[in-house]
């Protein structure tokens, strides 16, 4: 049995309290500092942070975080990003069956027709400008708009598959209700960015 000494030797998790206000501090001096400067290589190189810094640094910051804070949606729009990266082929053909049930959000996405594996990667690379440069609200409406494309292409990919391969058609719809969920939560932040409420 440990005696209070050594049971106070043990280290734990961080404190839930401290881990947000780490999150929110640090995503708010990220968006602010790099939106005051408006230096492209900044932004050069907050875009390309997950490829300097690796996944695991970002996500032990806002990983946690609540879907409509800024640390969330960033944390969001990041790994977007990364899947997209590592995704192009797939993504760039679910959109492709997304495109025609879902042409508003299309057009707020901004992807270049015909969406392909490059334009894709290219598109997550402008949300991401837009966070650090641009209007942040429009780069979390077109993440938004993004993700539920790609979700709309994924459900009709699944329903393809329906018979075919039961296990494929079942991961297809898996993603697409995680798509929307996410568009839906950047599409929120959006909203709460625009009202002065997304801290």
């Amino acid at each position: 049995m440990l005696d209070m000494e050594e049971a106070e030797q043990i280290i734990g998790d961080i404190d839930p309290l401290d881990r947000a206000l780490v999150a929110h501090e640090s995503a708010a001096a990220l968006v602010a500092q790099a939106r005051a400067l408006r230096d492209p290589e900044v932004t050069a190189r907050l875009i390309h942070l997950v490829d300097e810094e690796g996944i695991d640094t970002v996500a032990m910051m806002w990983a946690k975080a609540e879907p409509h804070t800024l640390p969330g949606a960033l944390w969001r729009i990041y790994m977007l990003r990364e899947w997209v990266k590592f995704s192009a082929e797939s993504v760039a053909r679910s959109y492709h069956h997304g495109v025609q049930a879902a042409q508003v959000r299309h057009a707020i996405a901004g992807v270049e027709d015909p969406p392909g594996p490059d334009e894709v990667r290219t598109l997550a690379d402008l949300i991401l400008s837009g966070v650090f440069s641009g209007d942040l609200a429009v780069a979390l409406d077109r993440a938004g708009a993004f993700c539920r494309v790609v979700a709309t292409g994924a459900a009709f990919e699944a329903q393809s598959d329906e018979g075919h391969a039961d296990a494929r058609a079942h991961e297809a719809t898996v993603r697409a209700a995680q798509l929307l969920r996410t568009g839906e939560e950047l599409e929120r932040s959006a909203t709460l960015w625009r009202e002065e409420k997304l801290d």
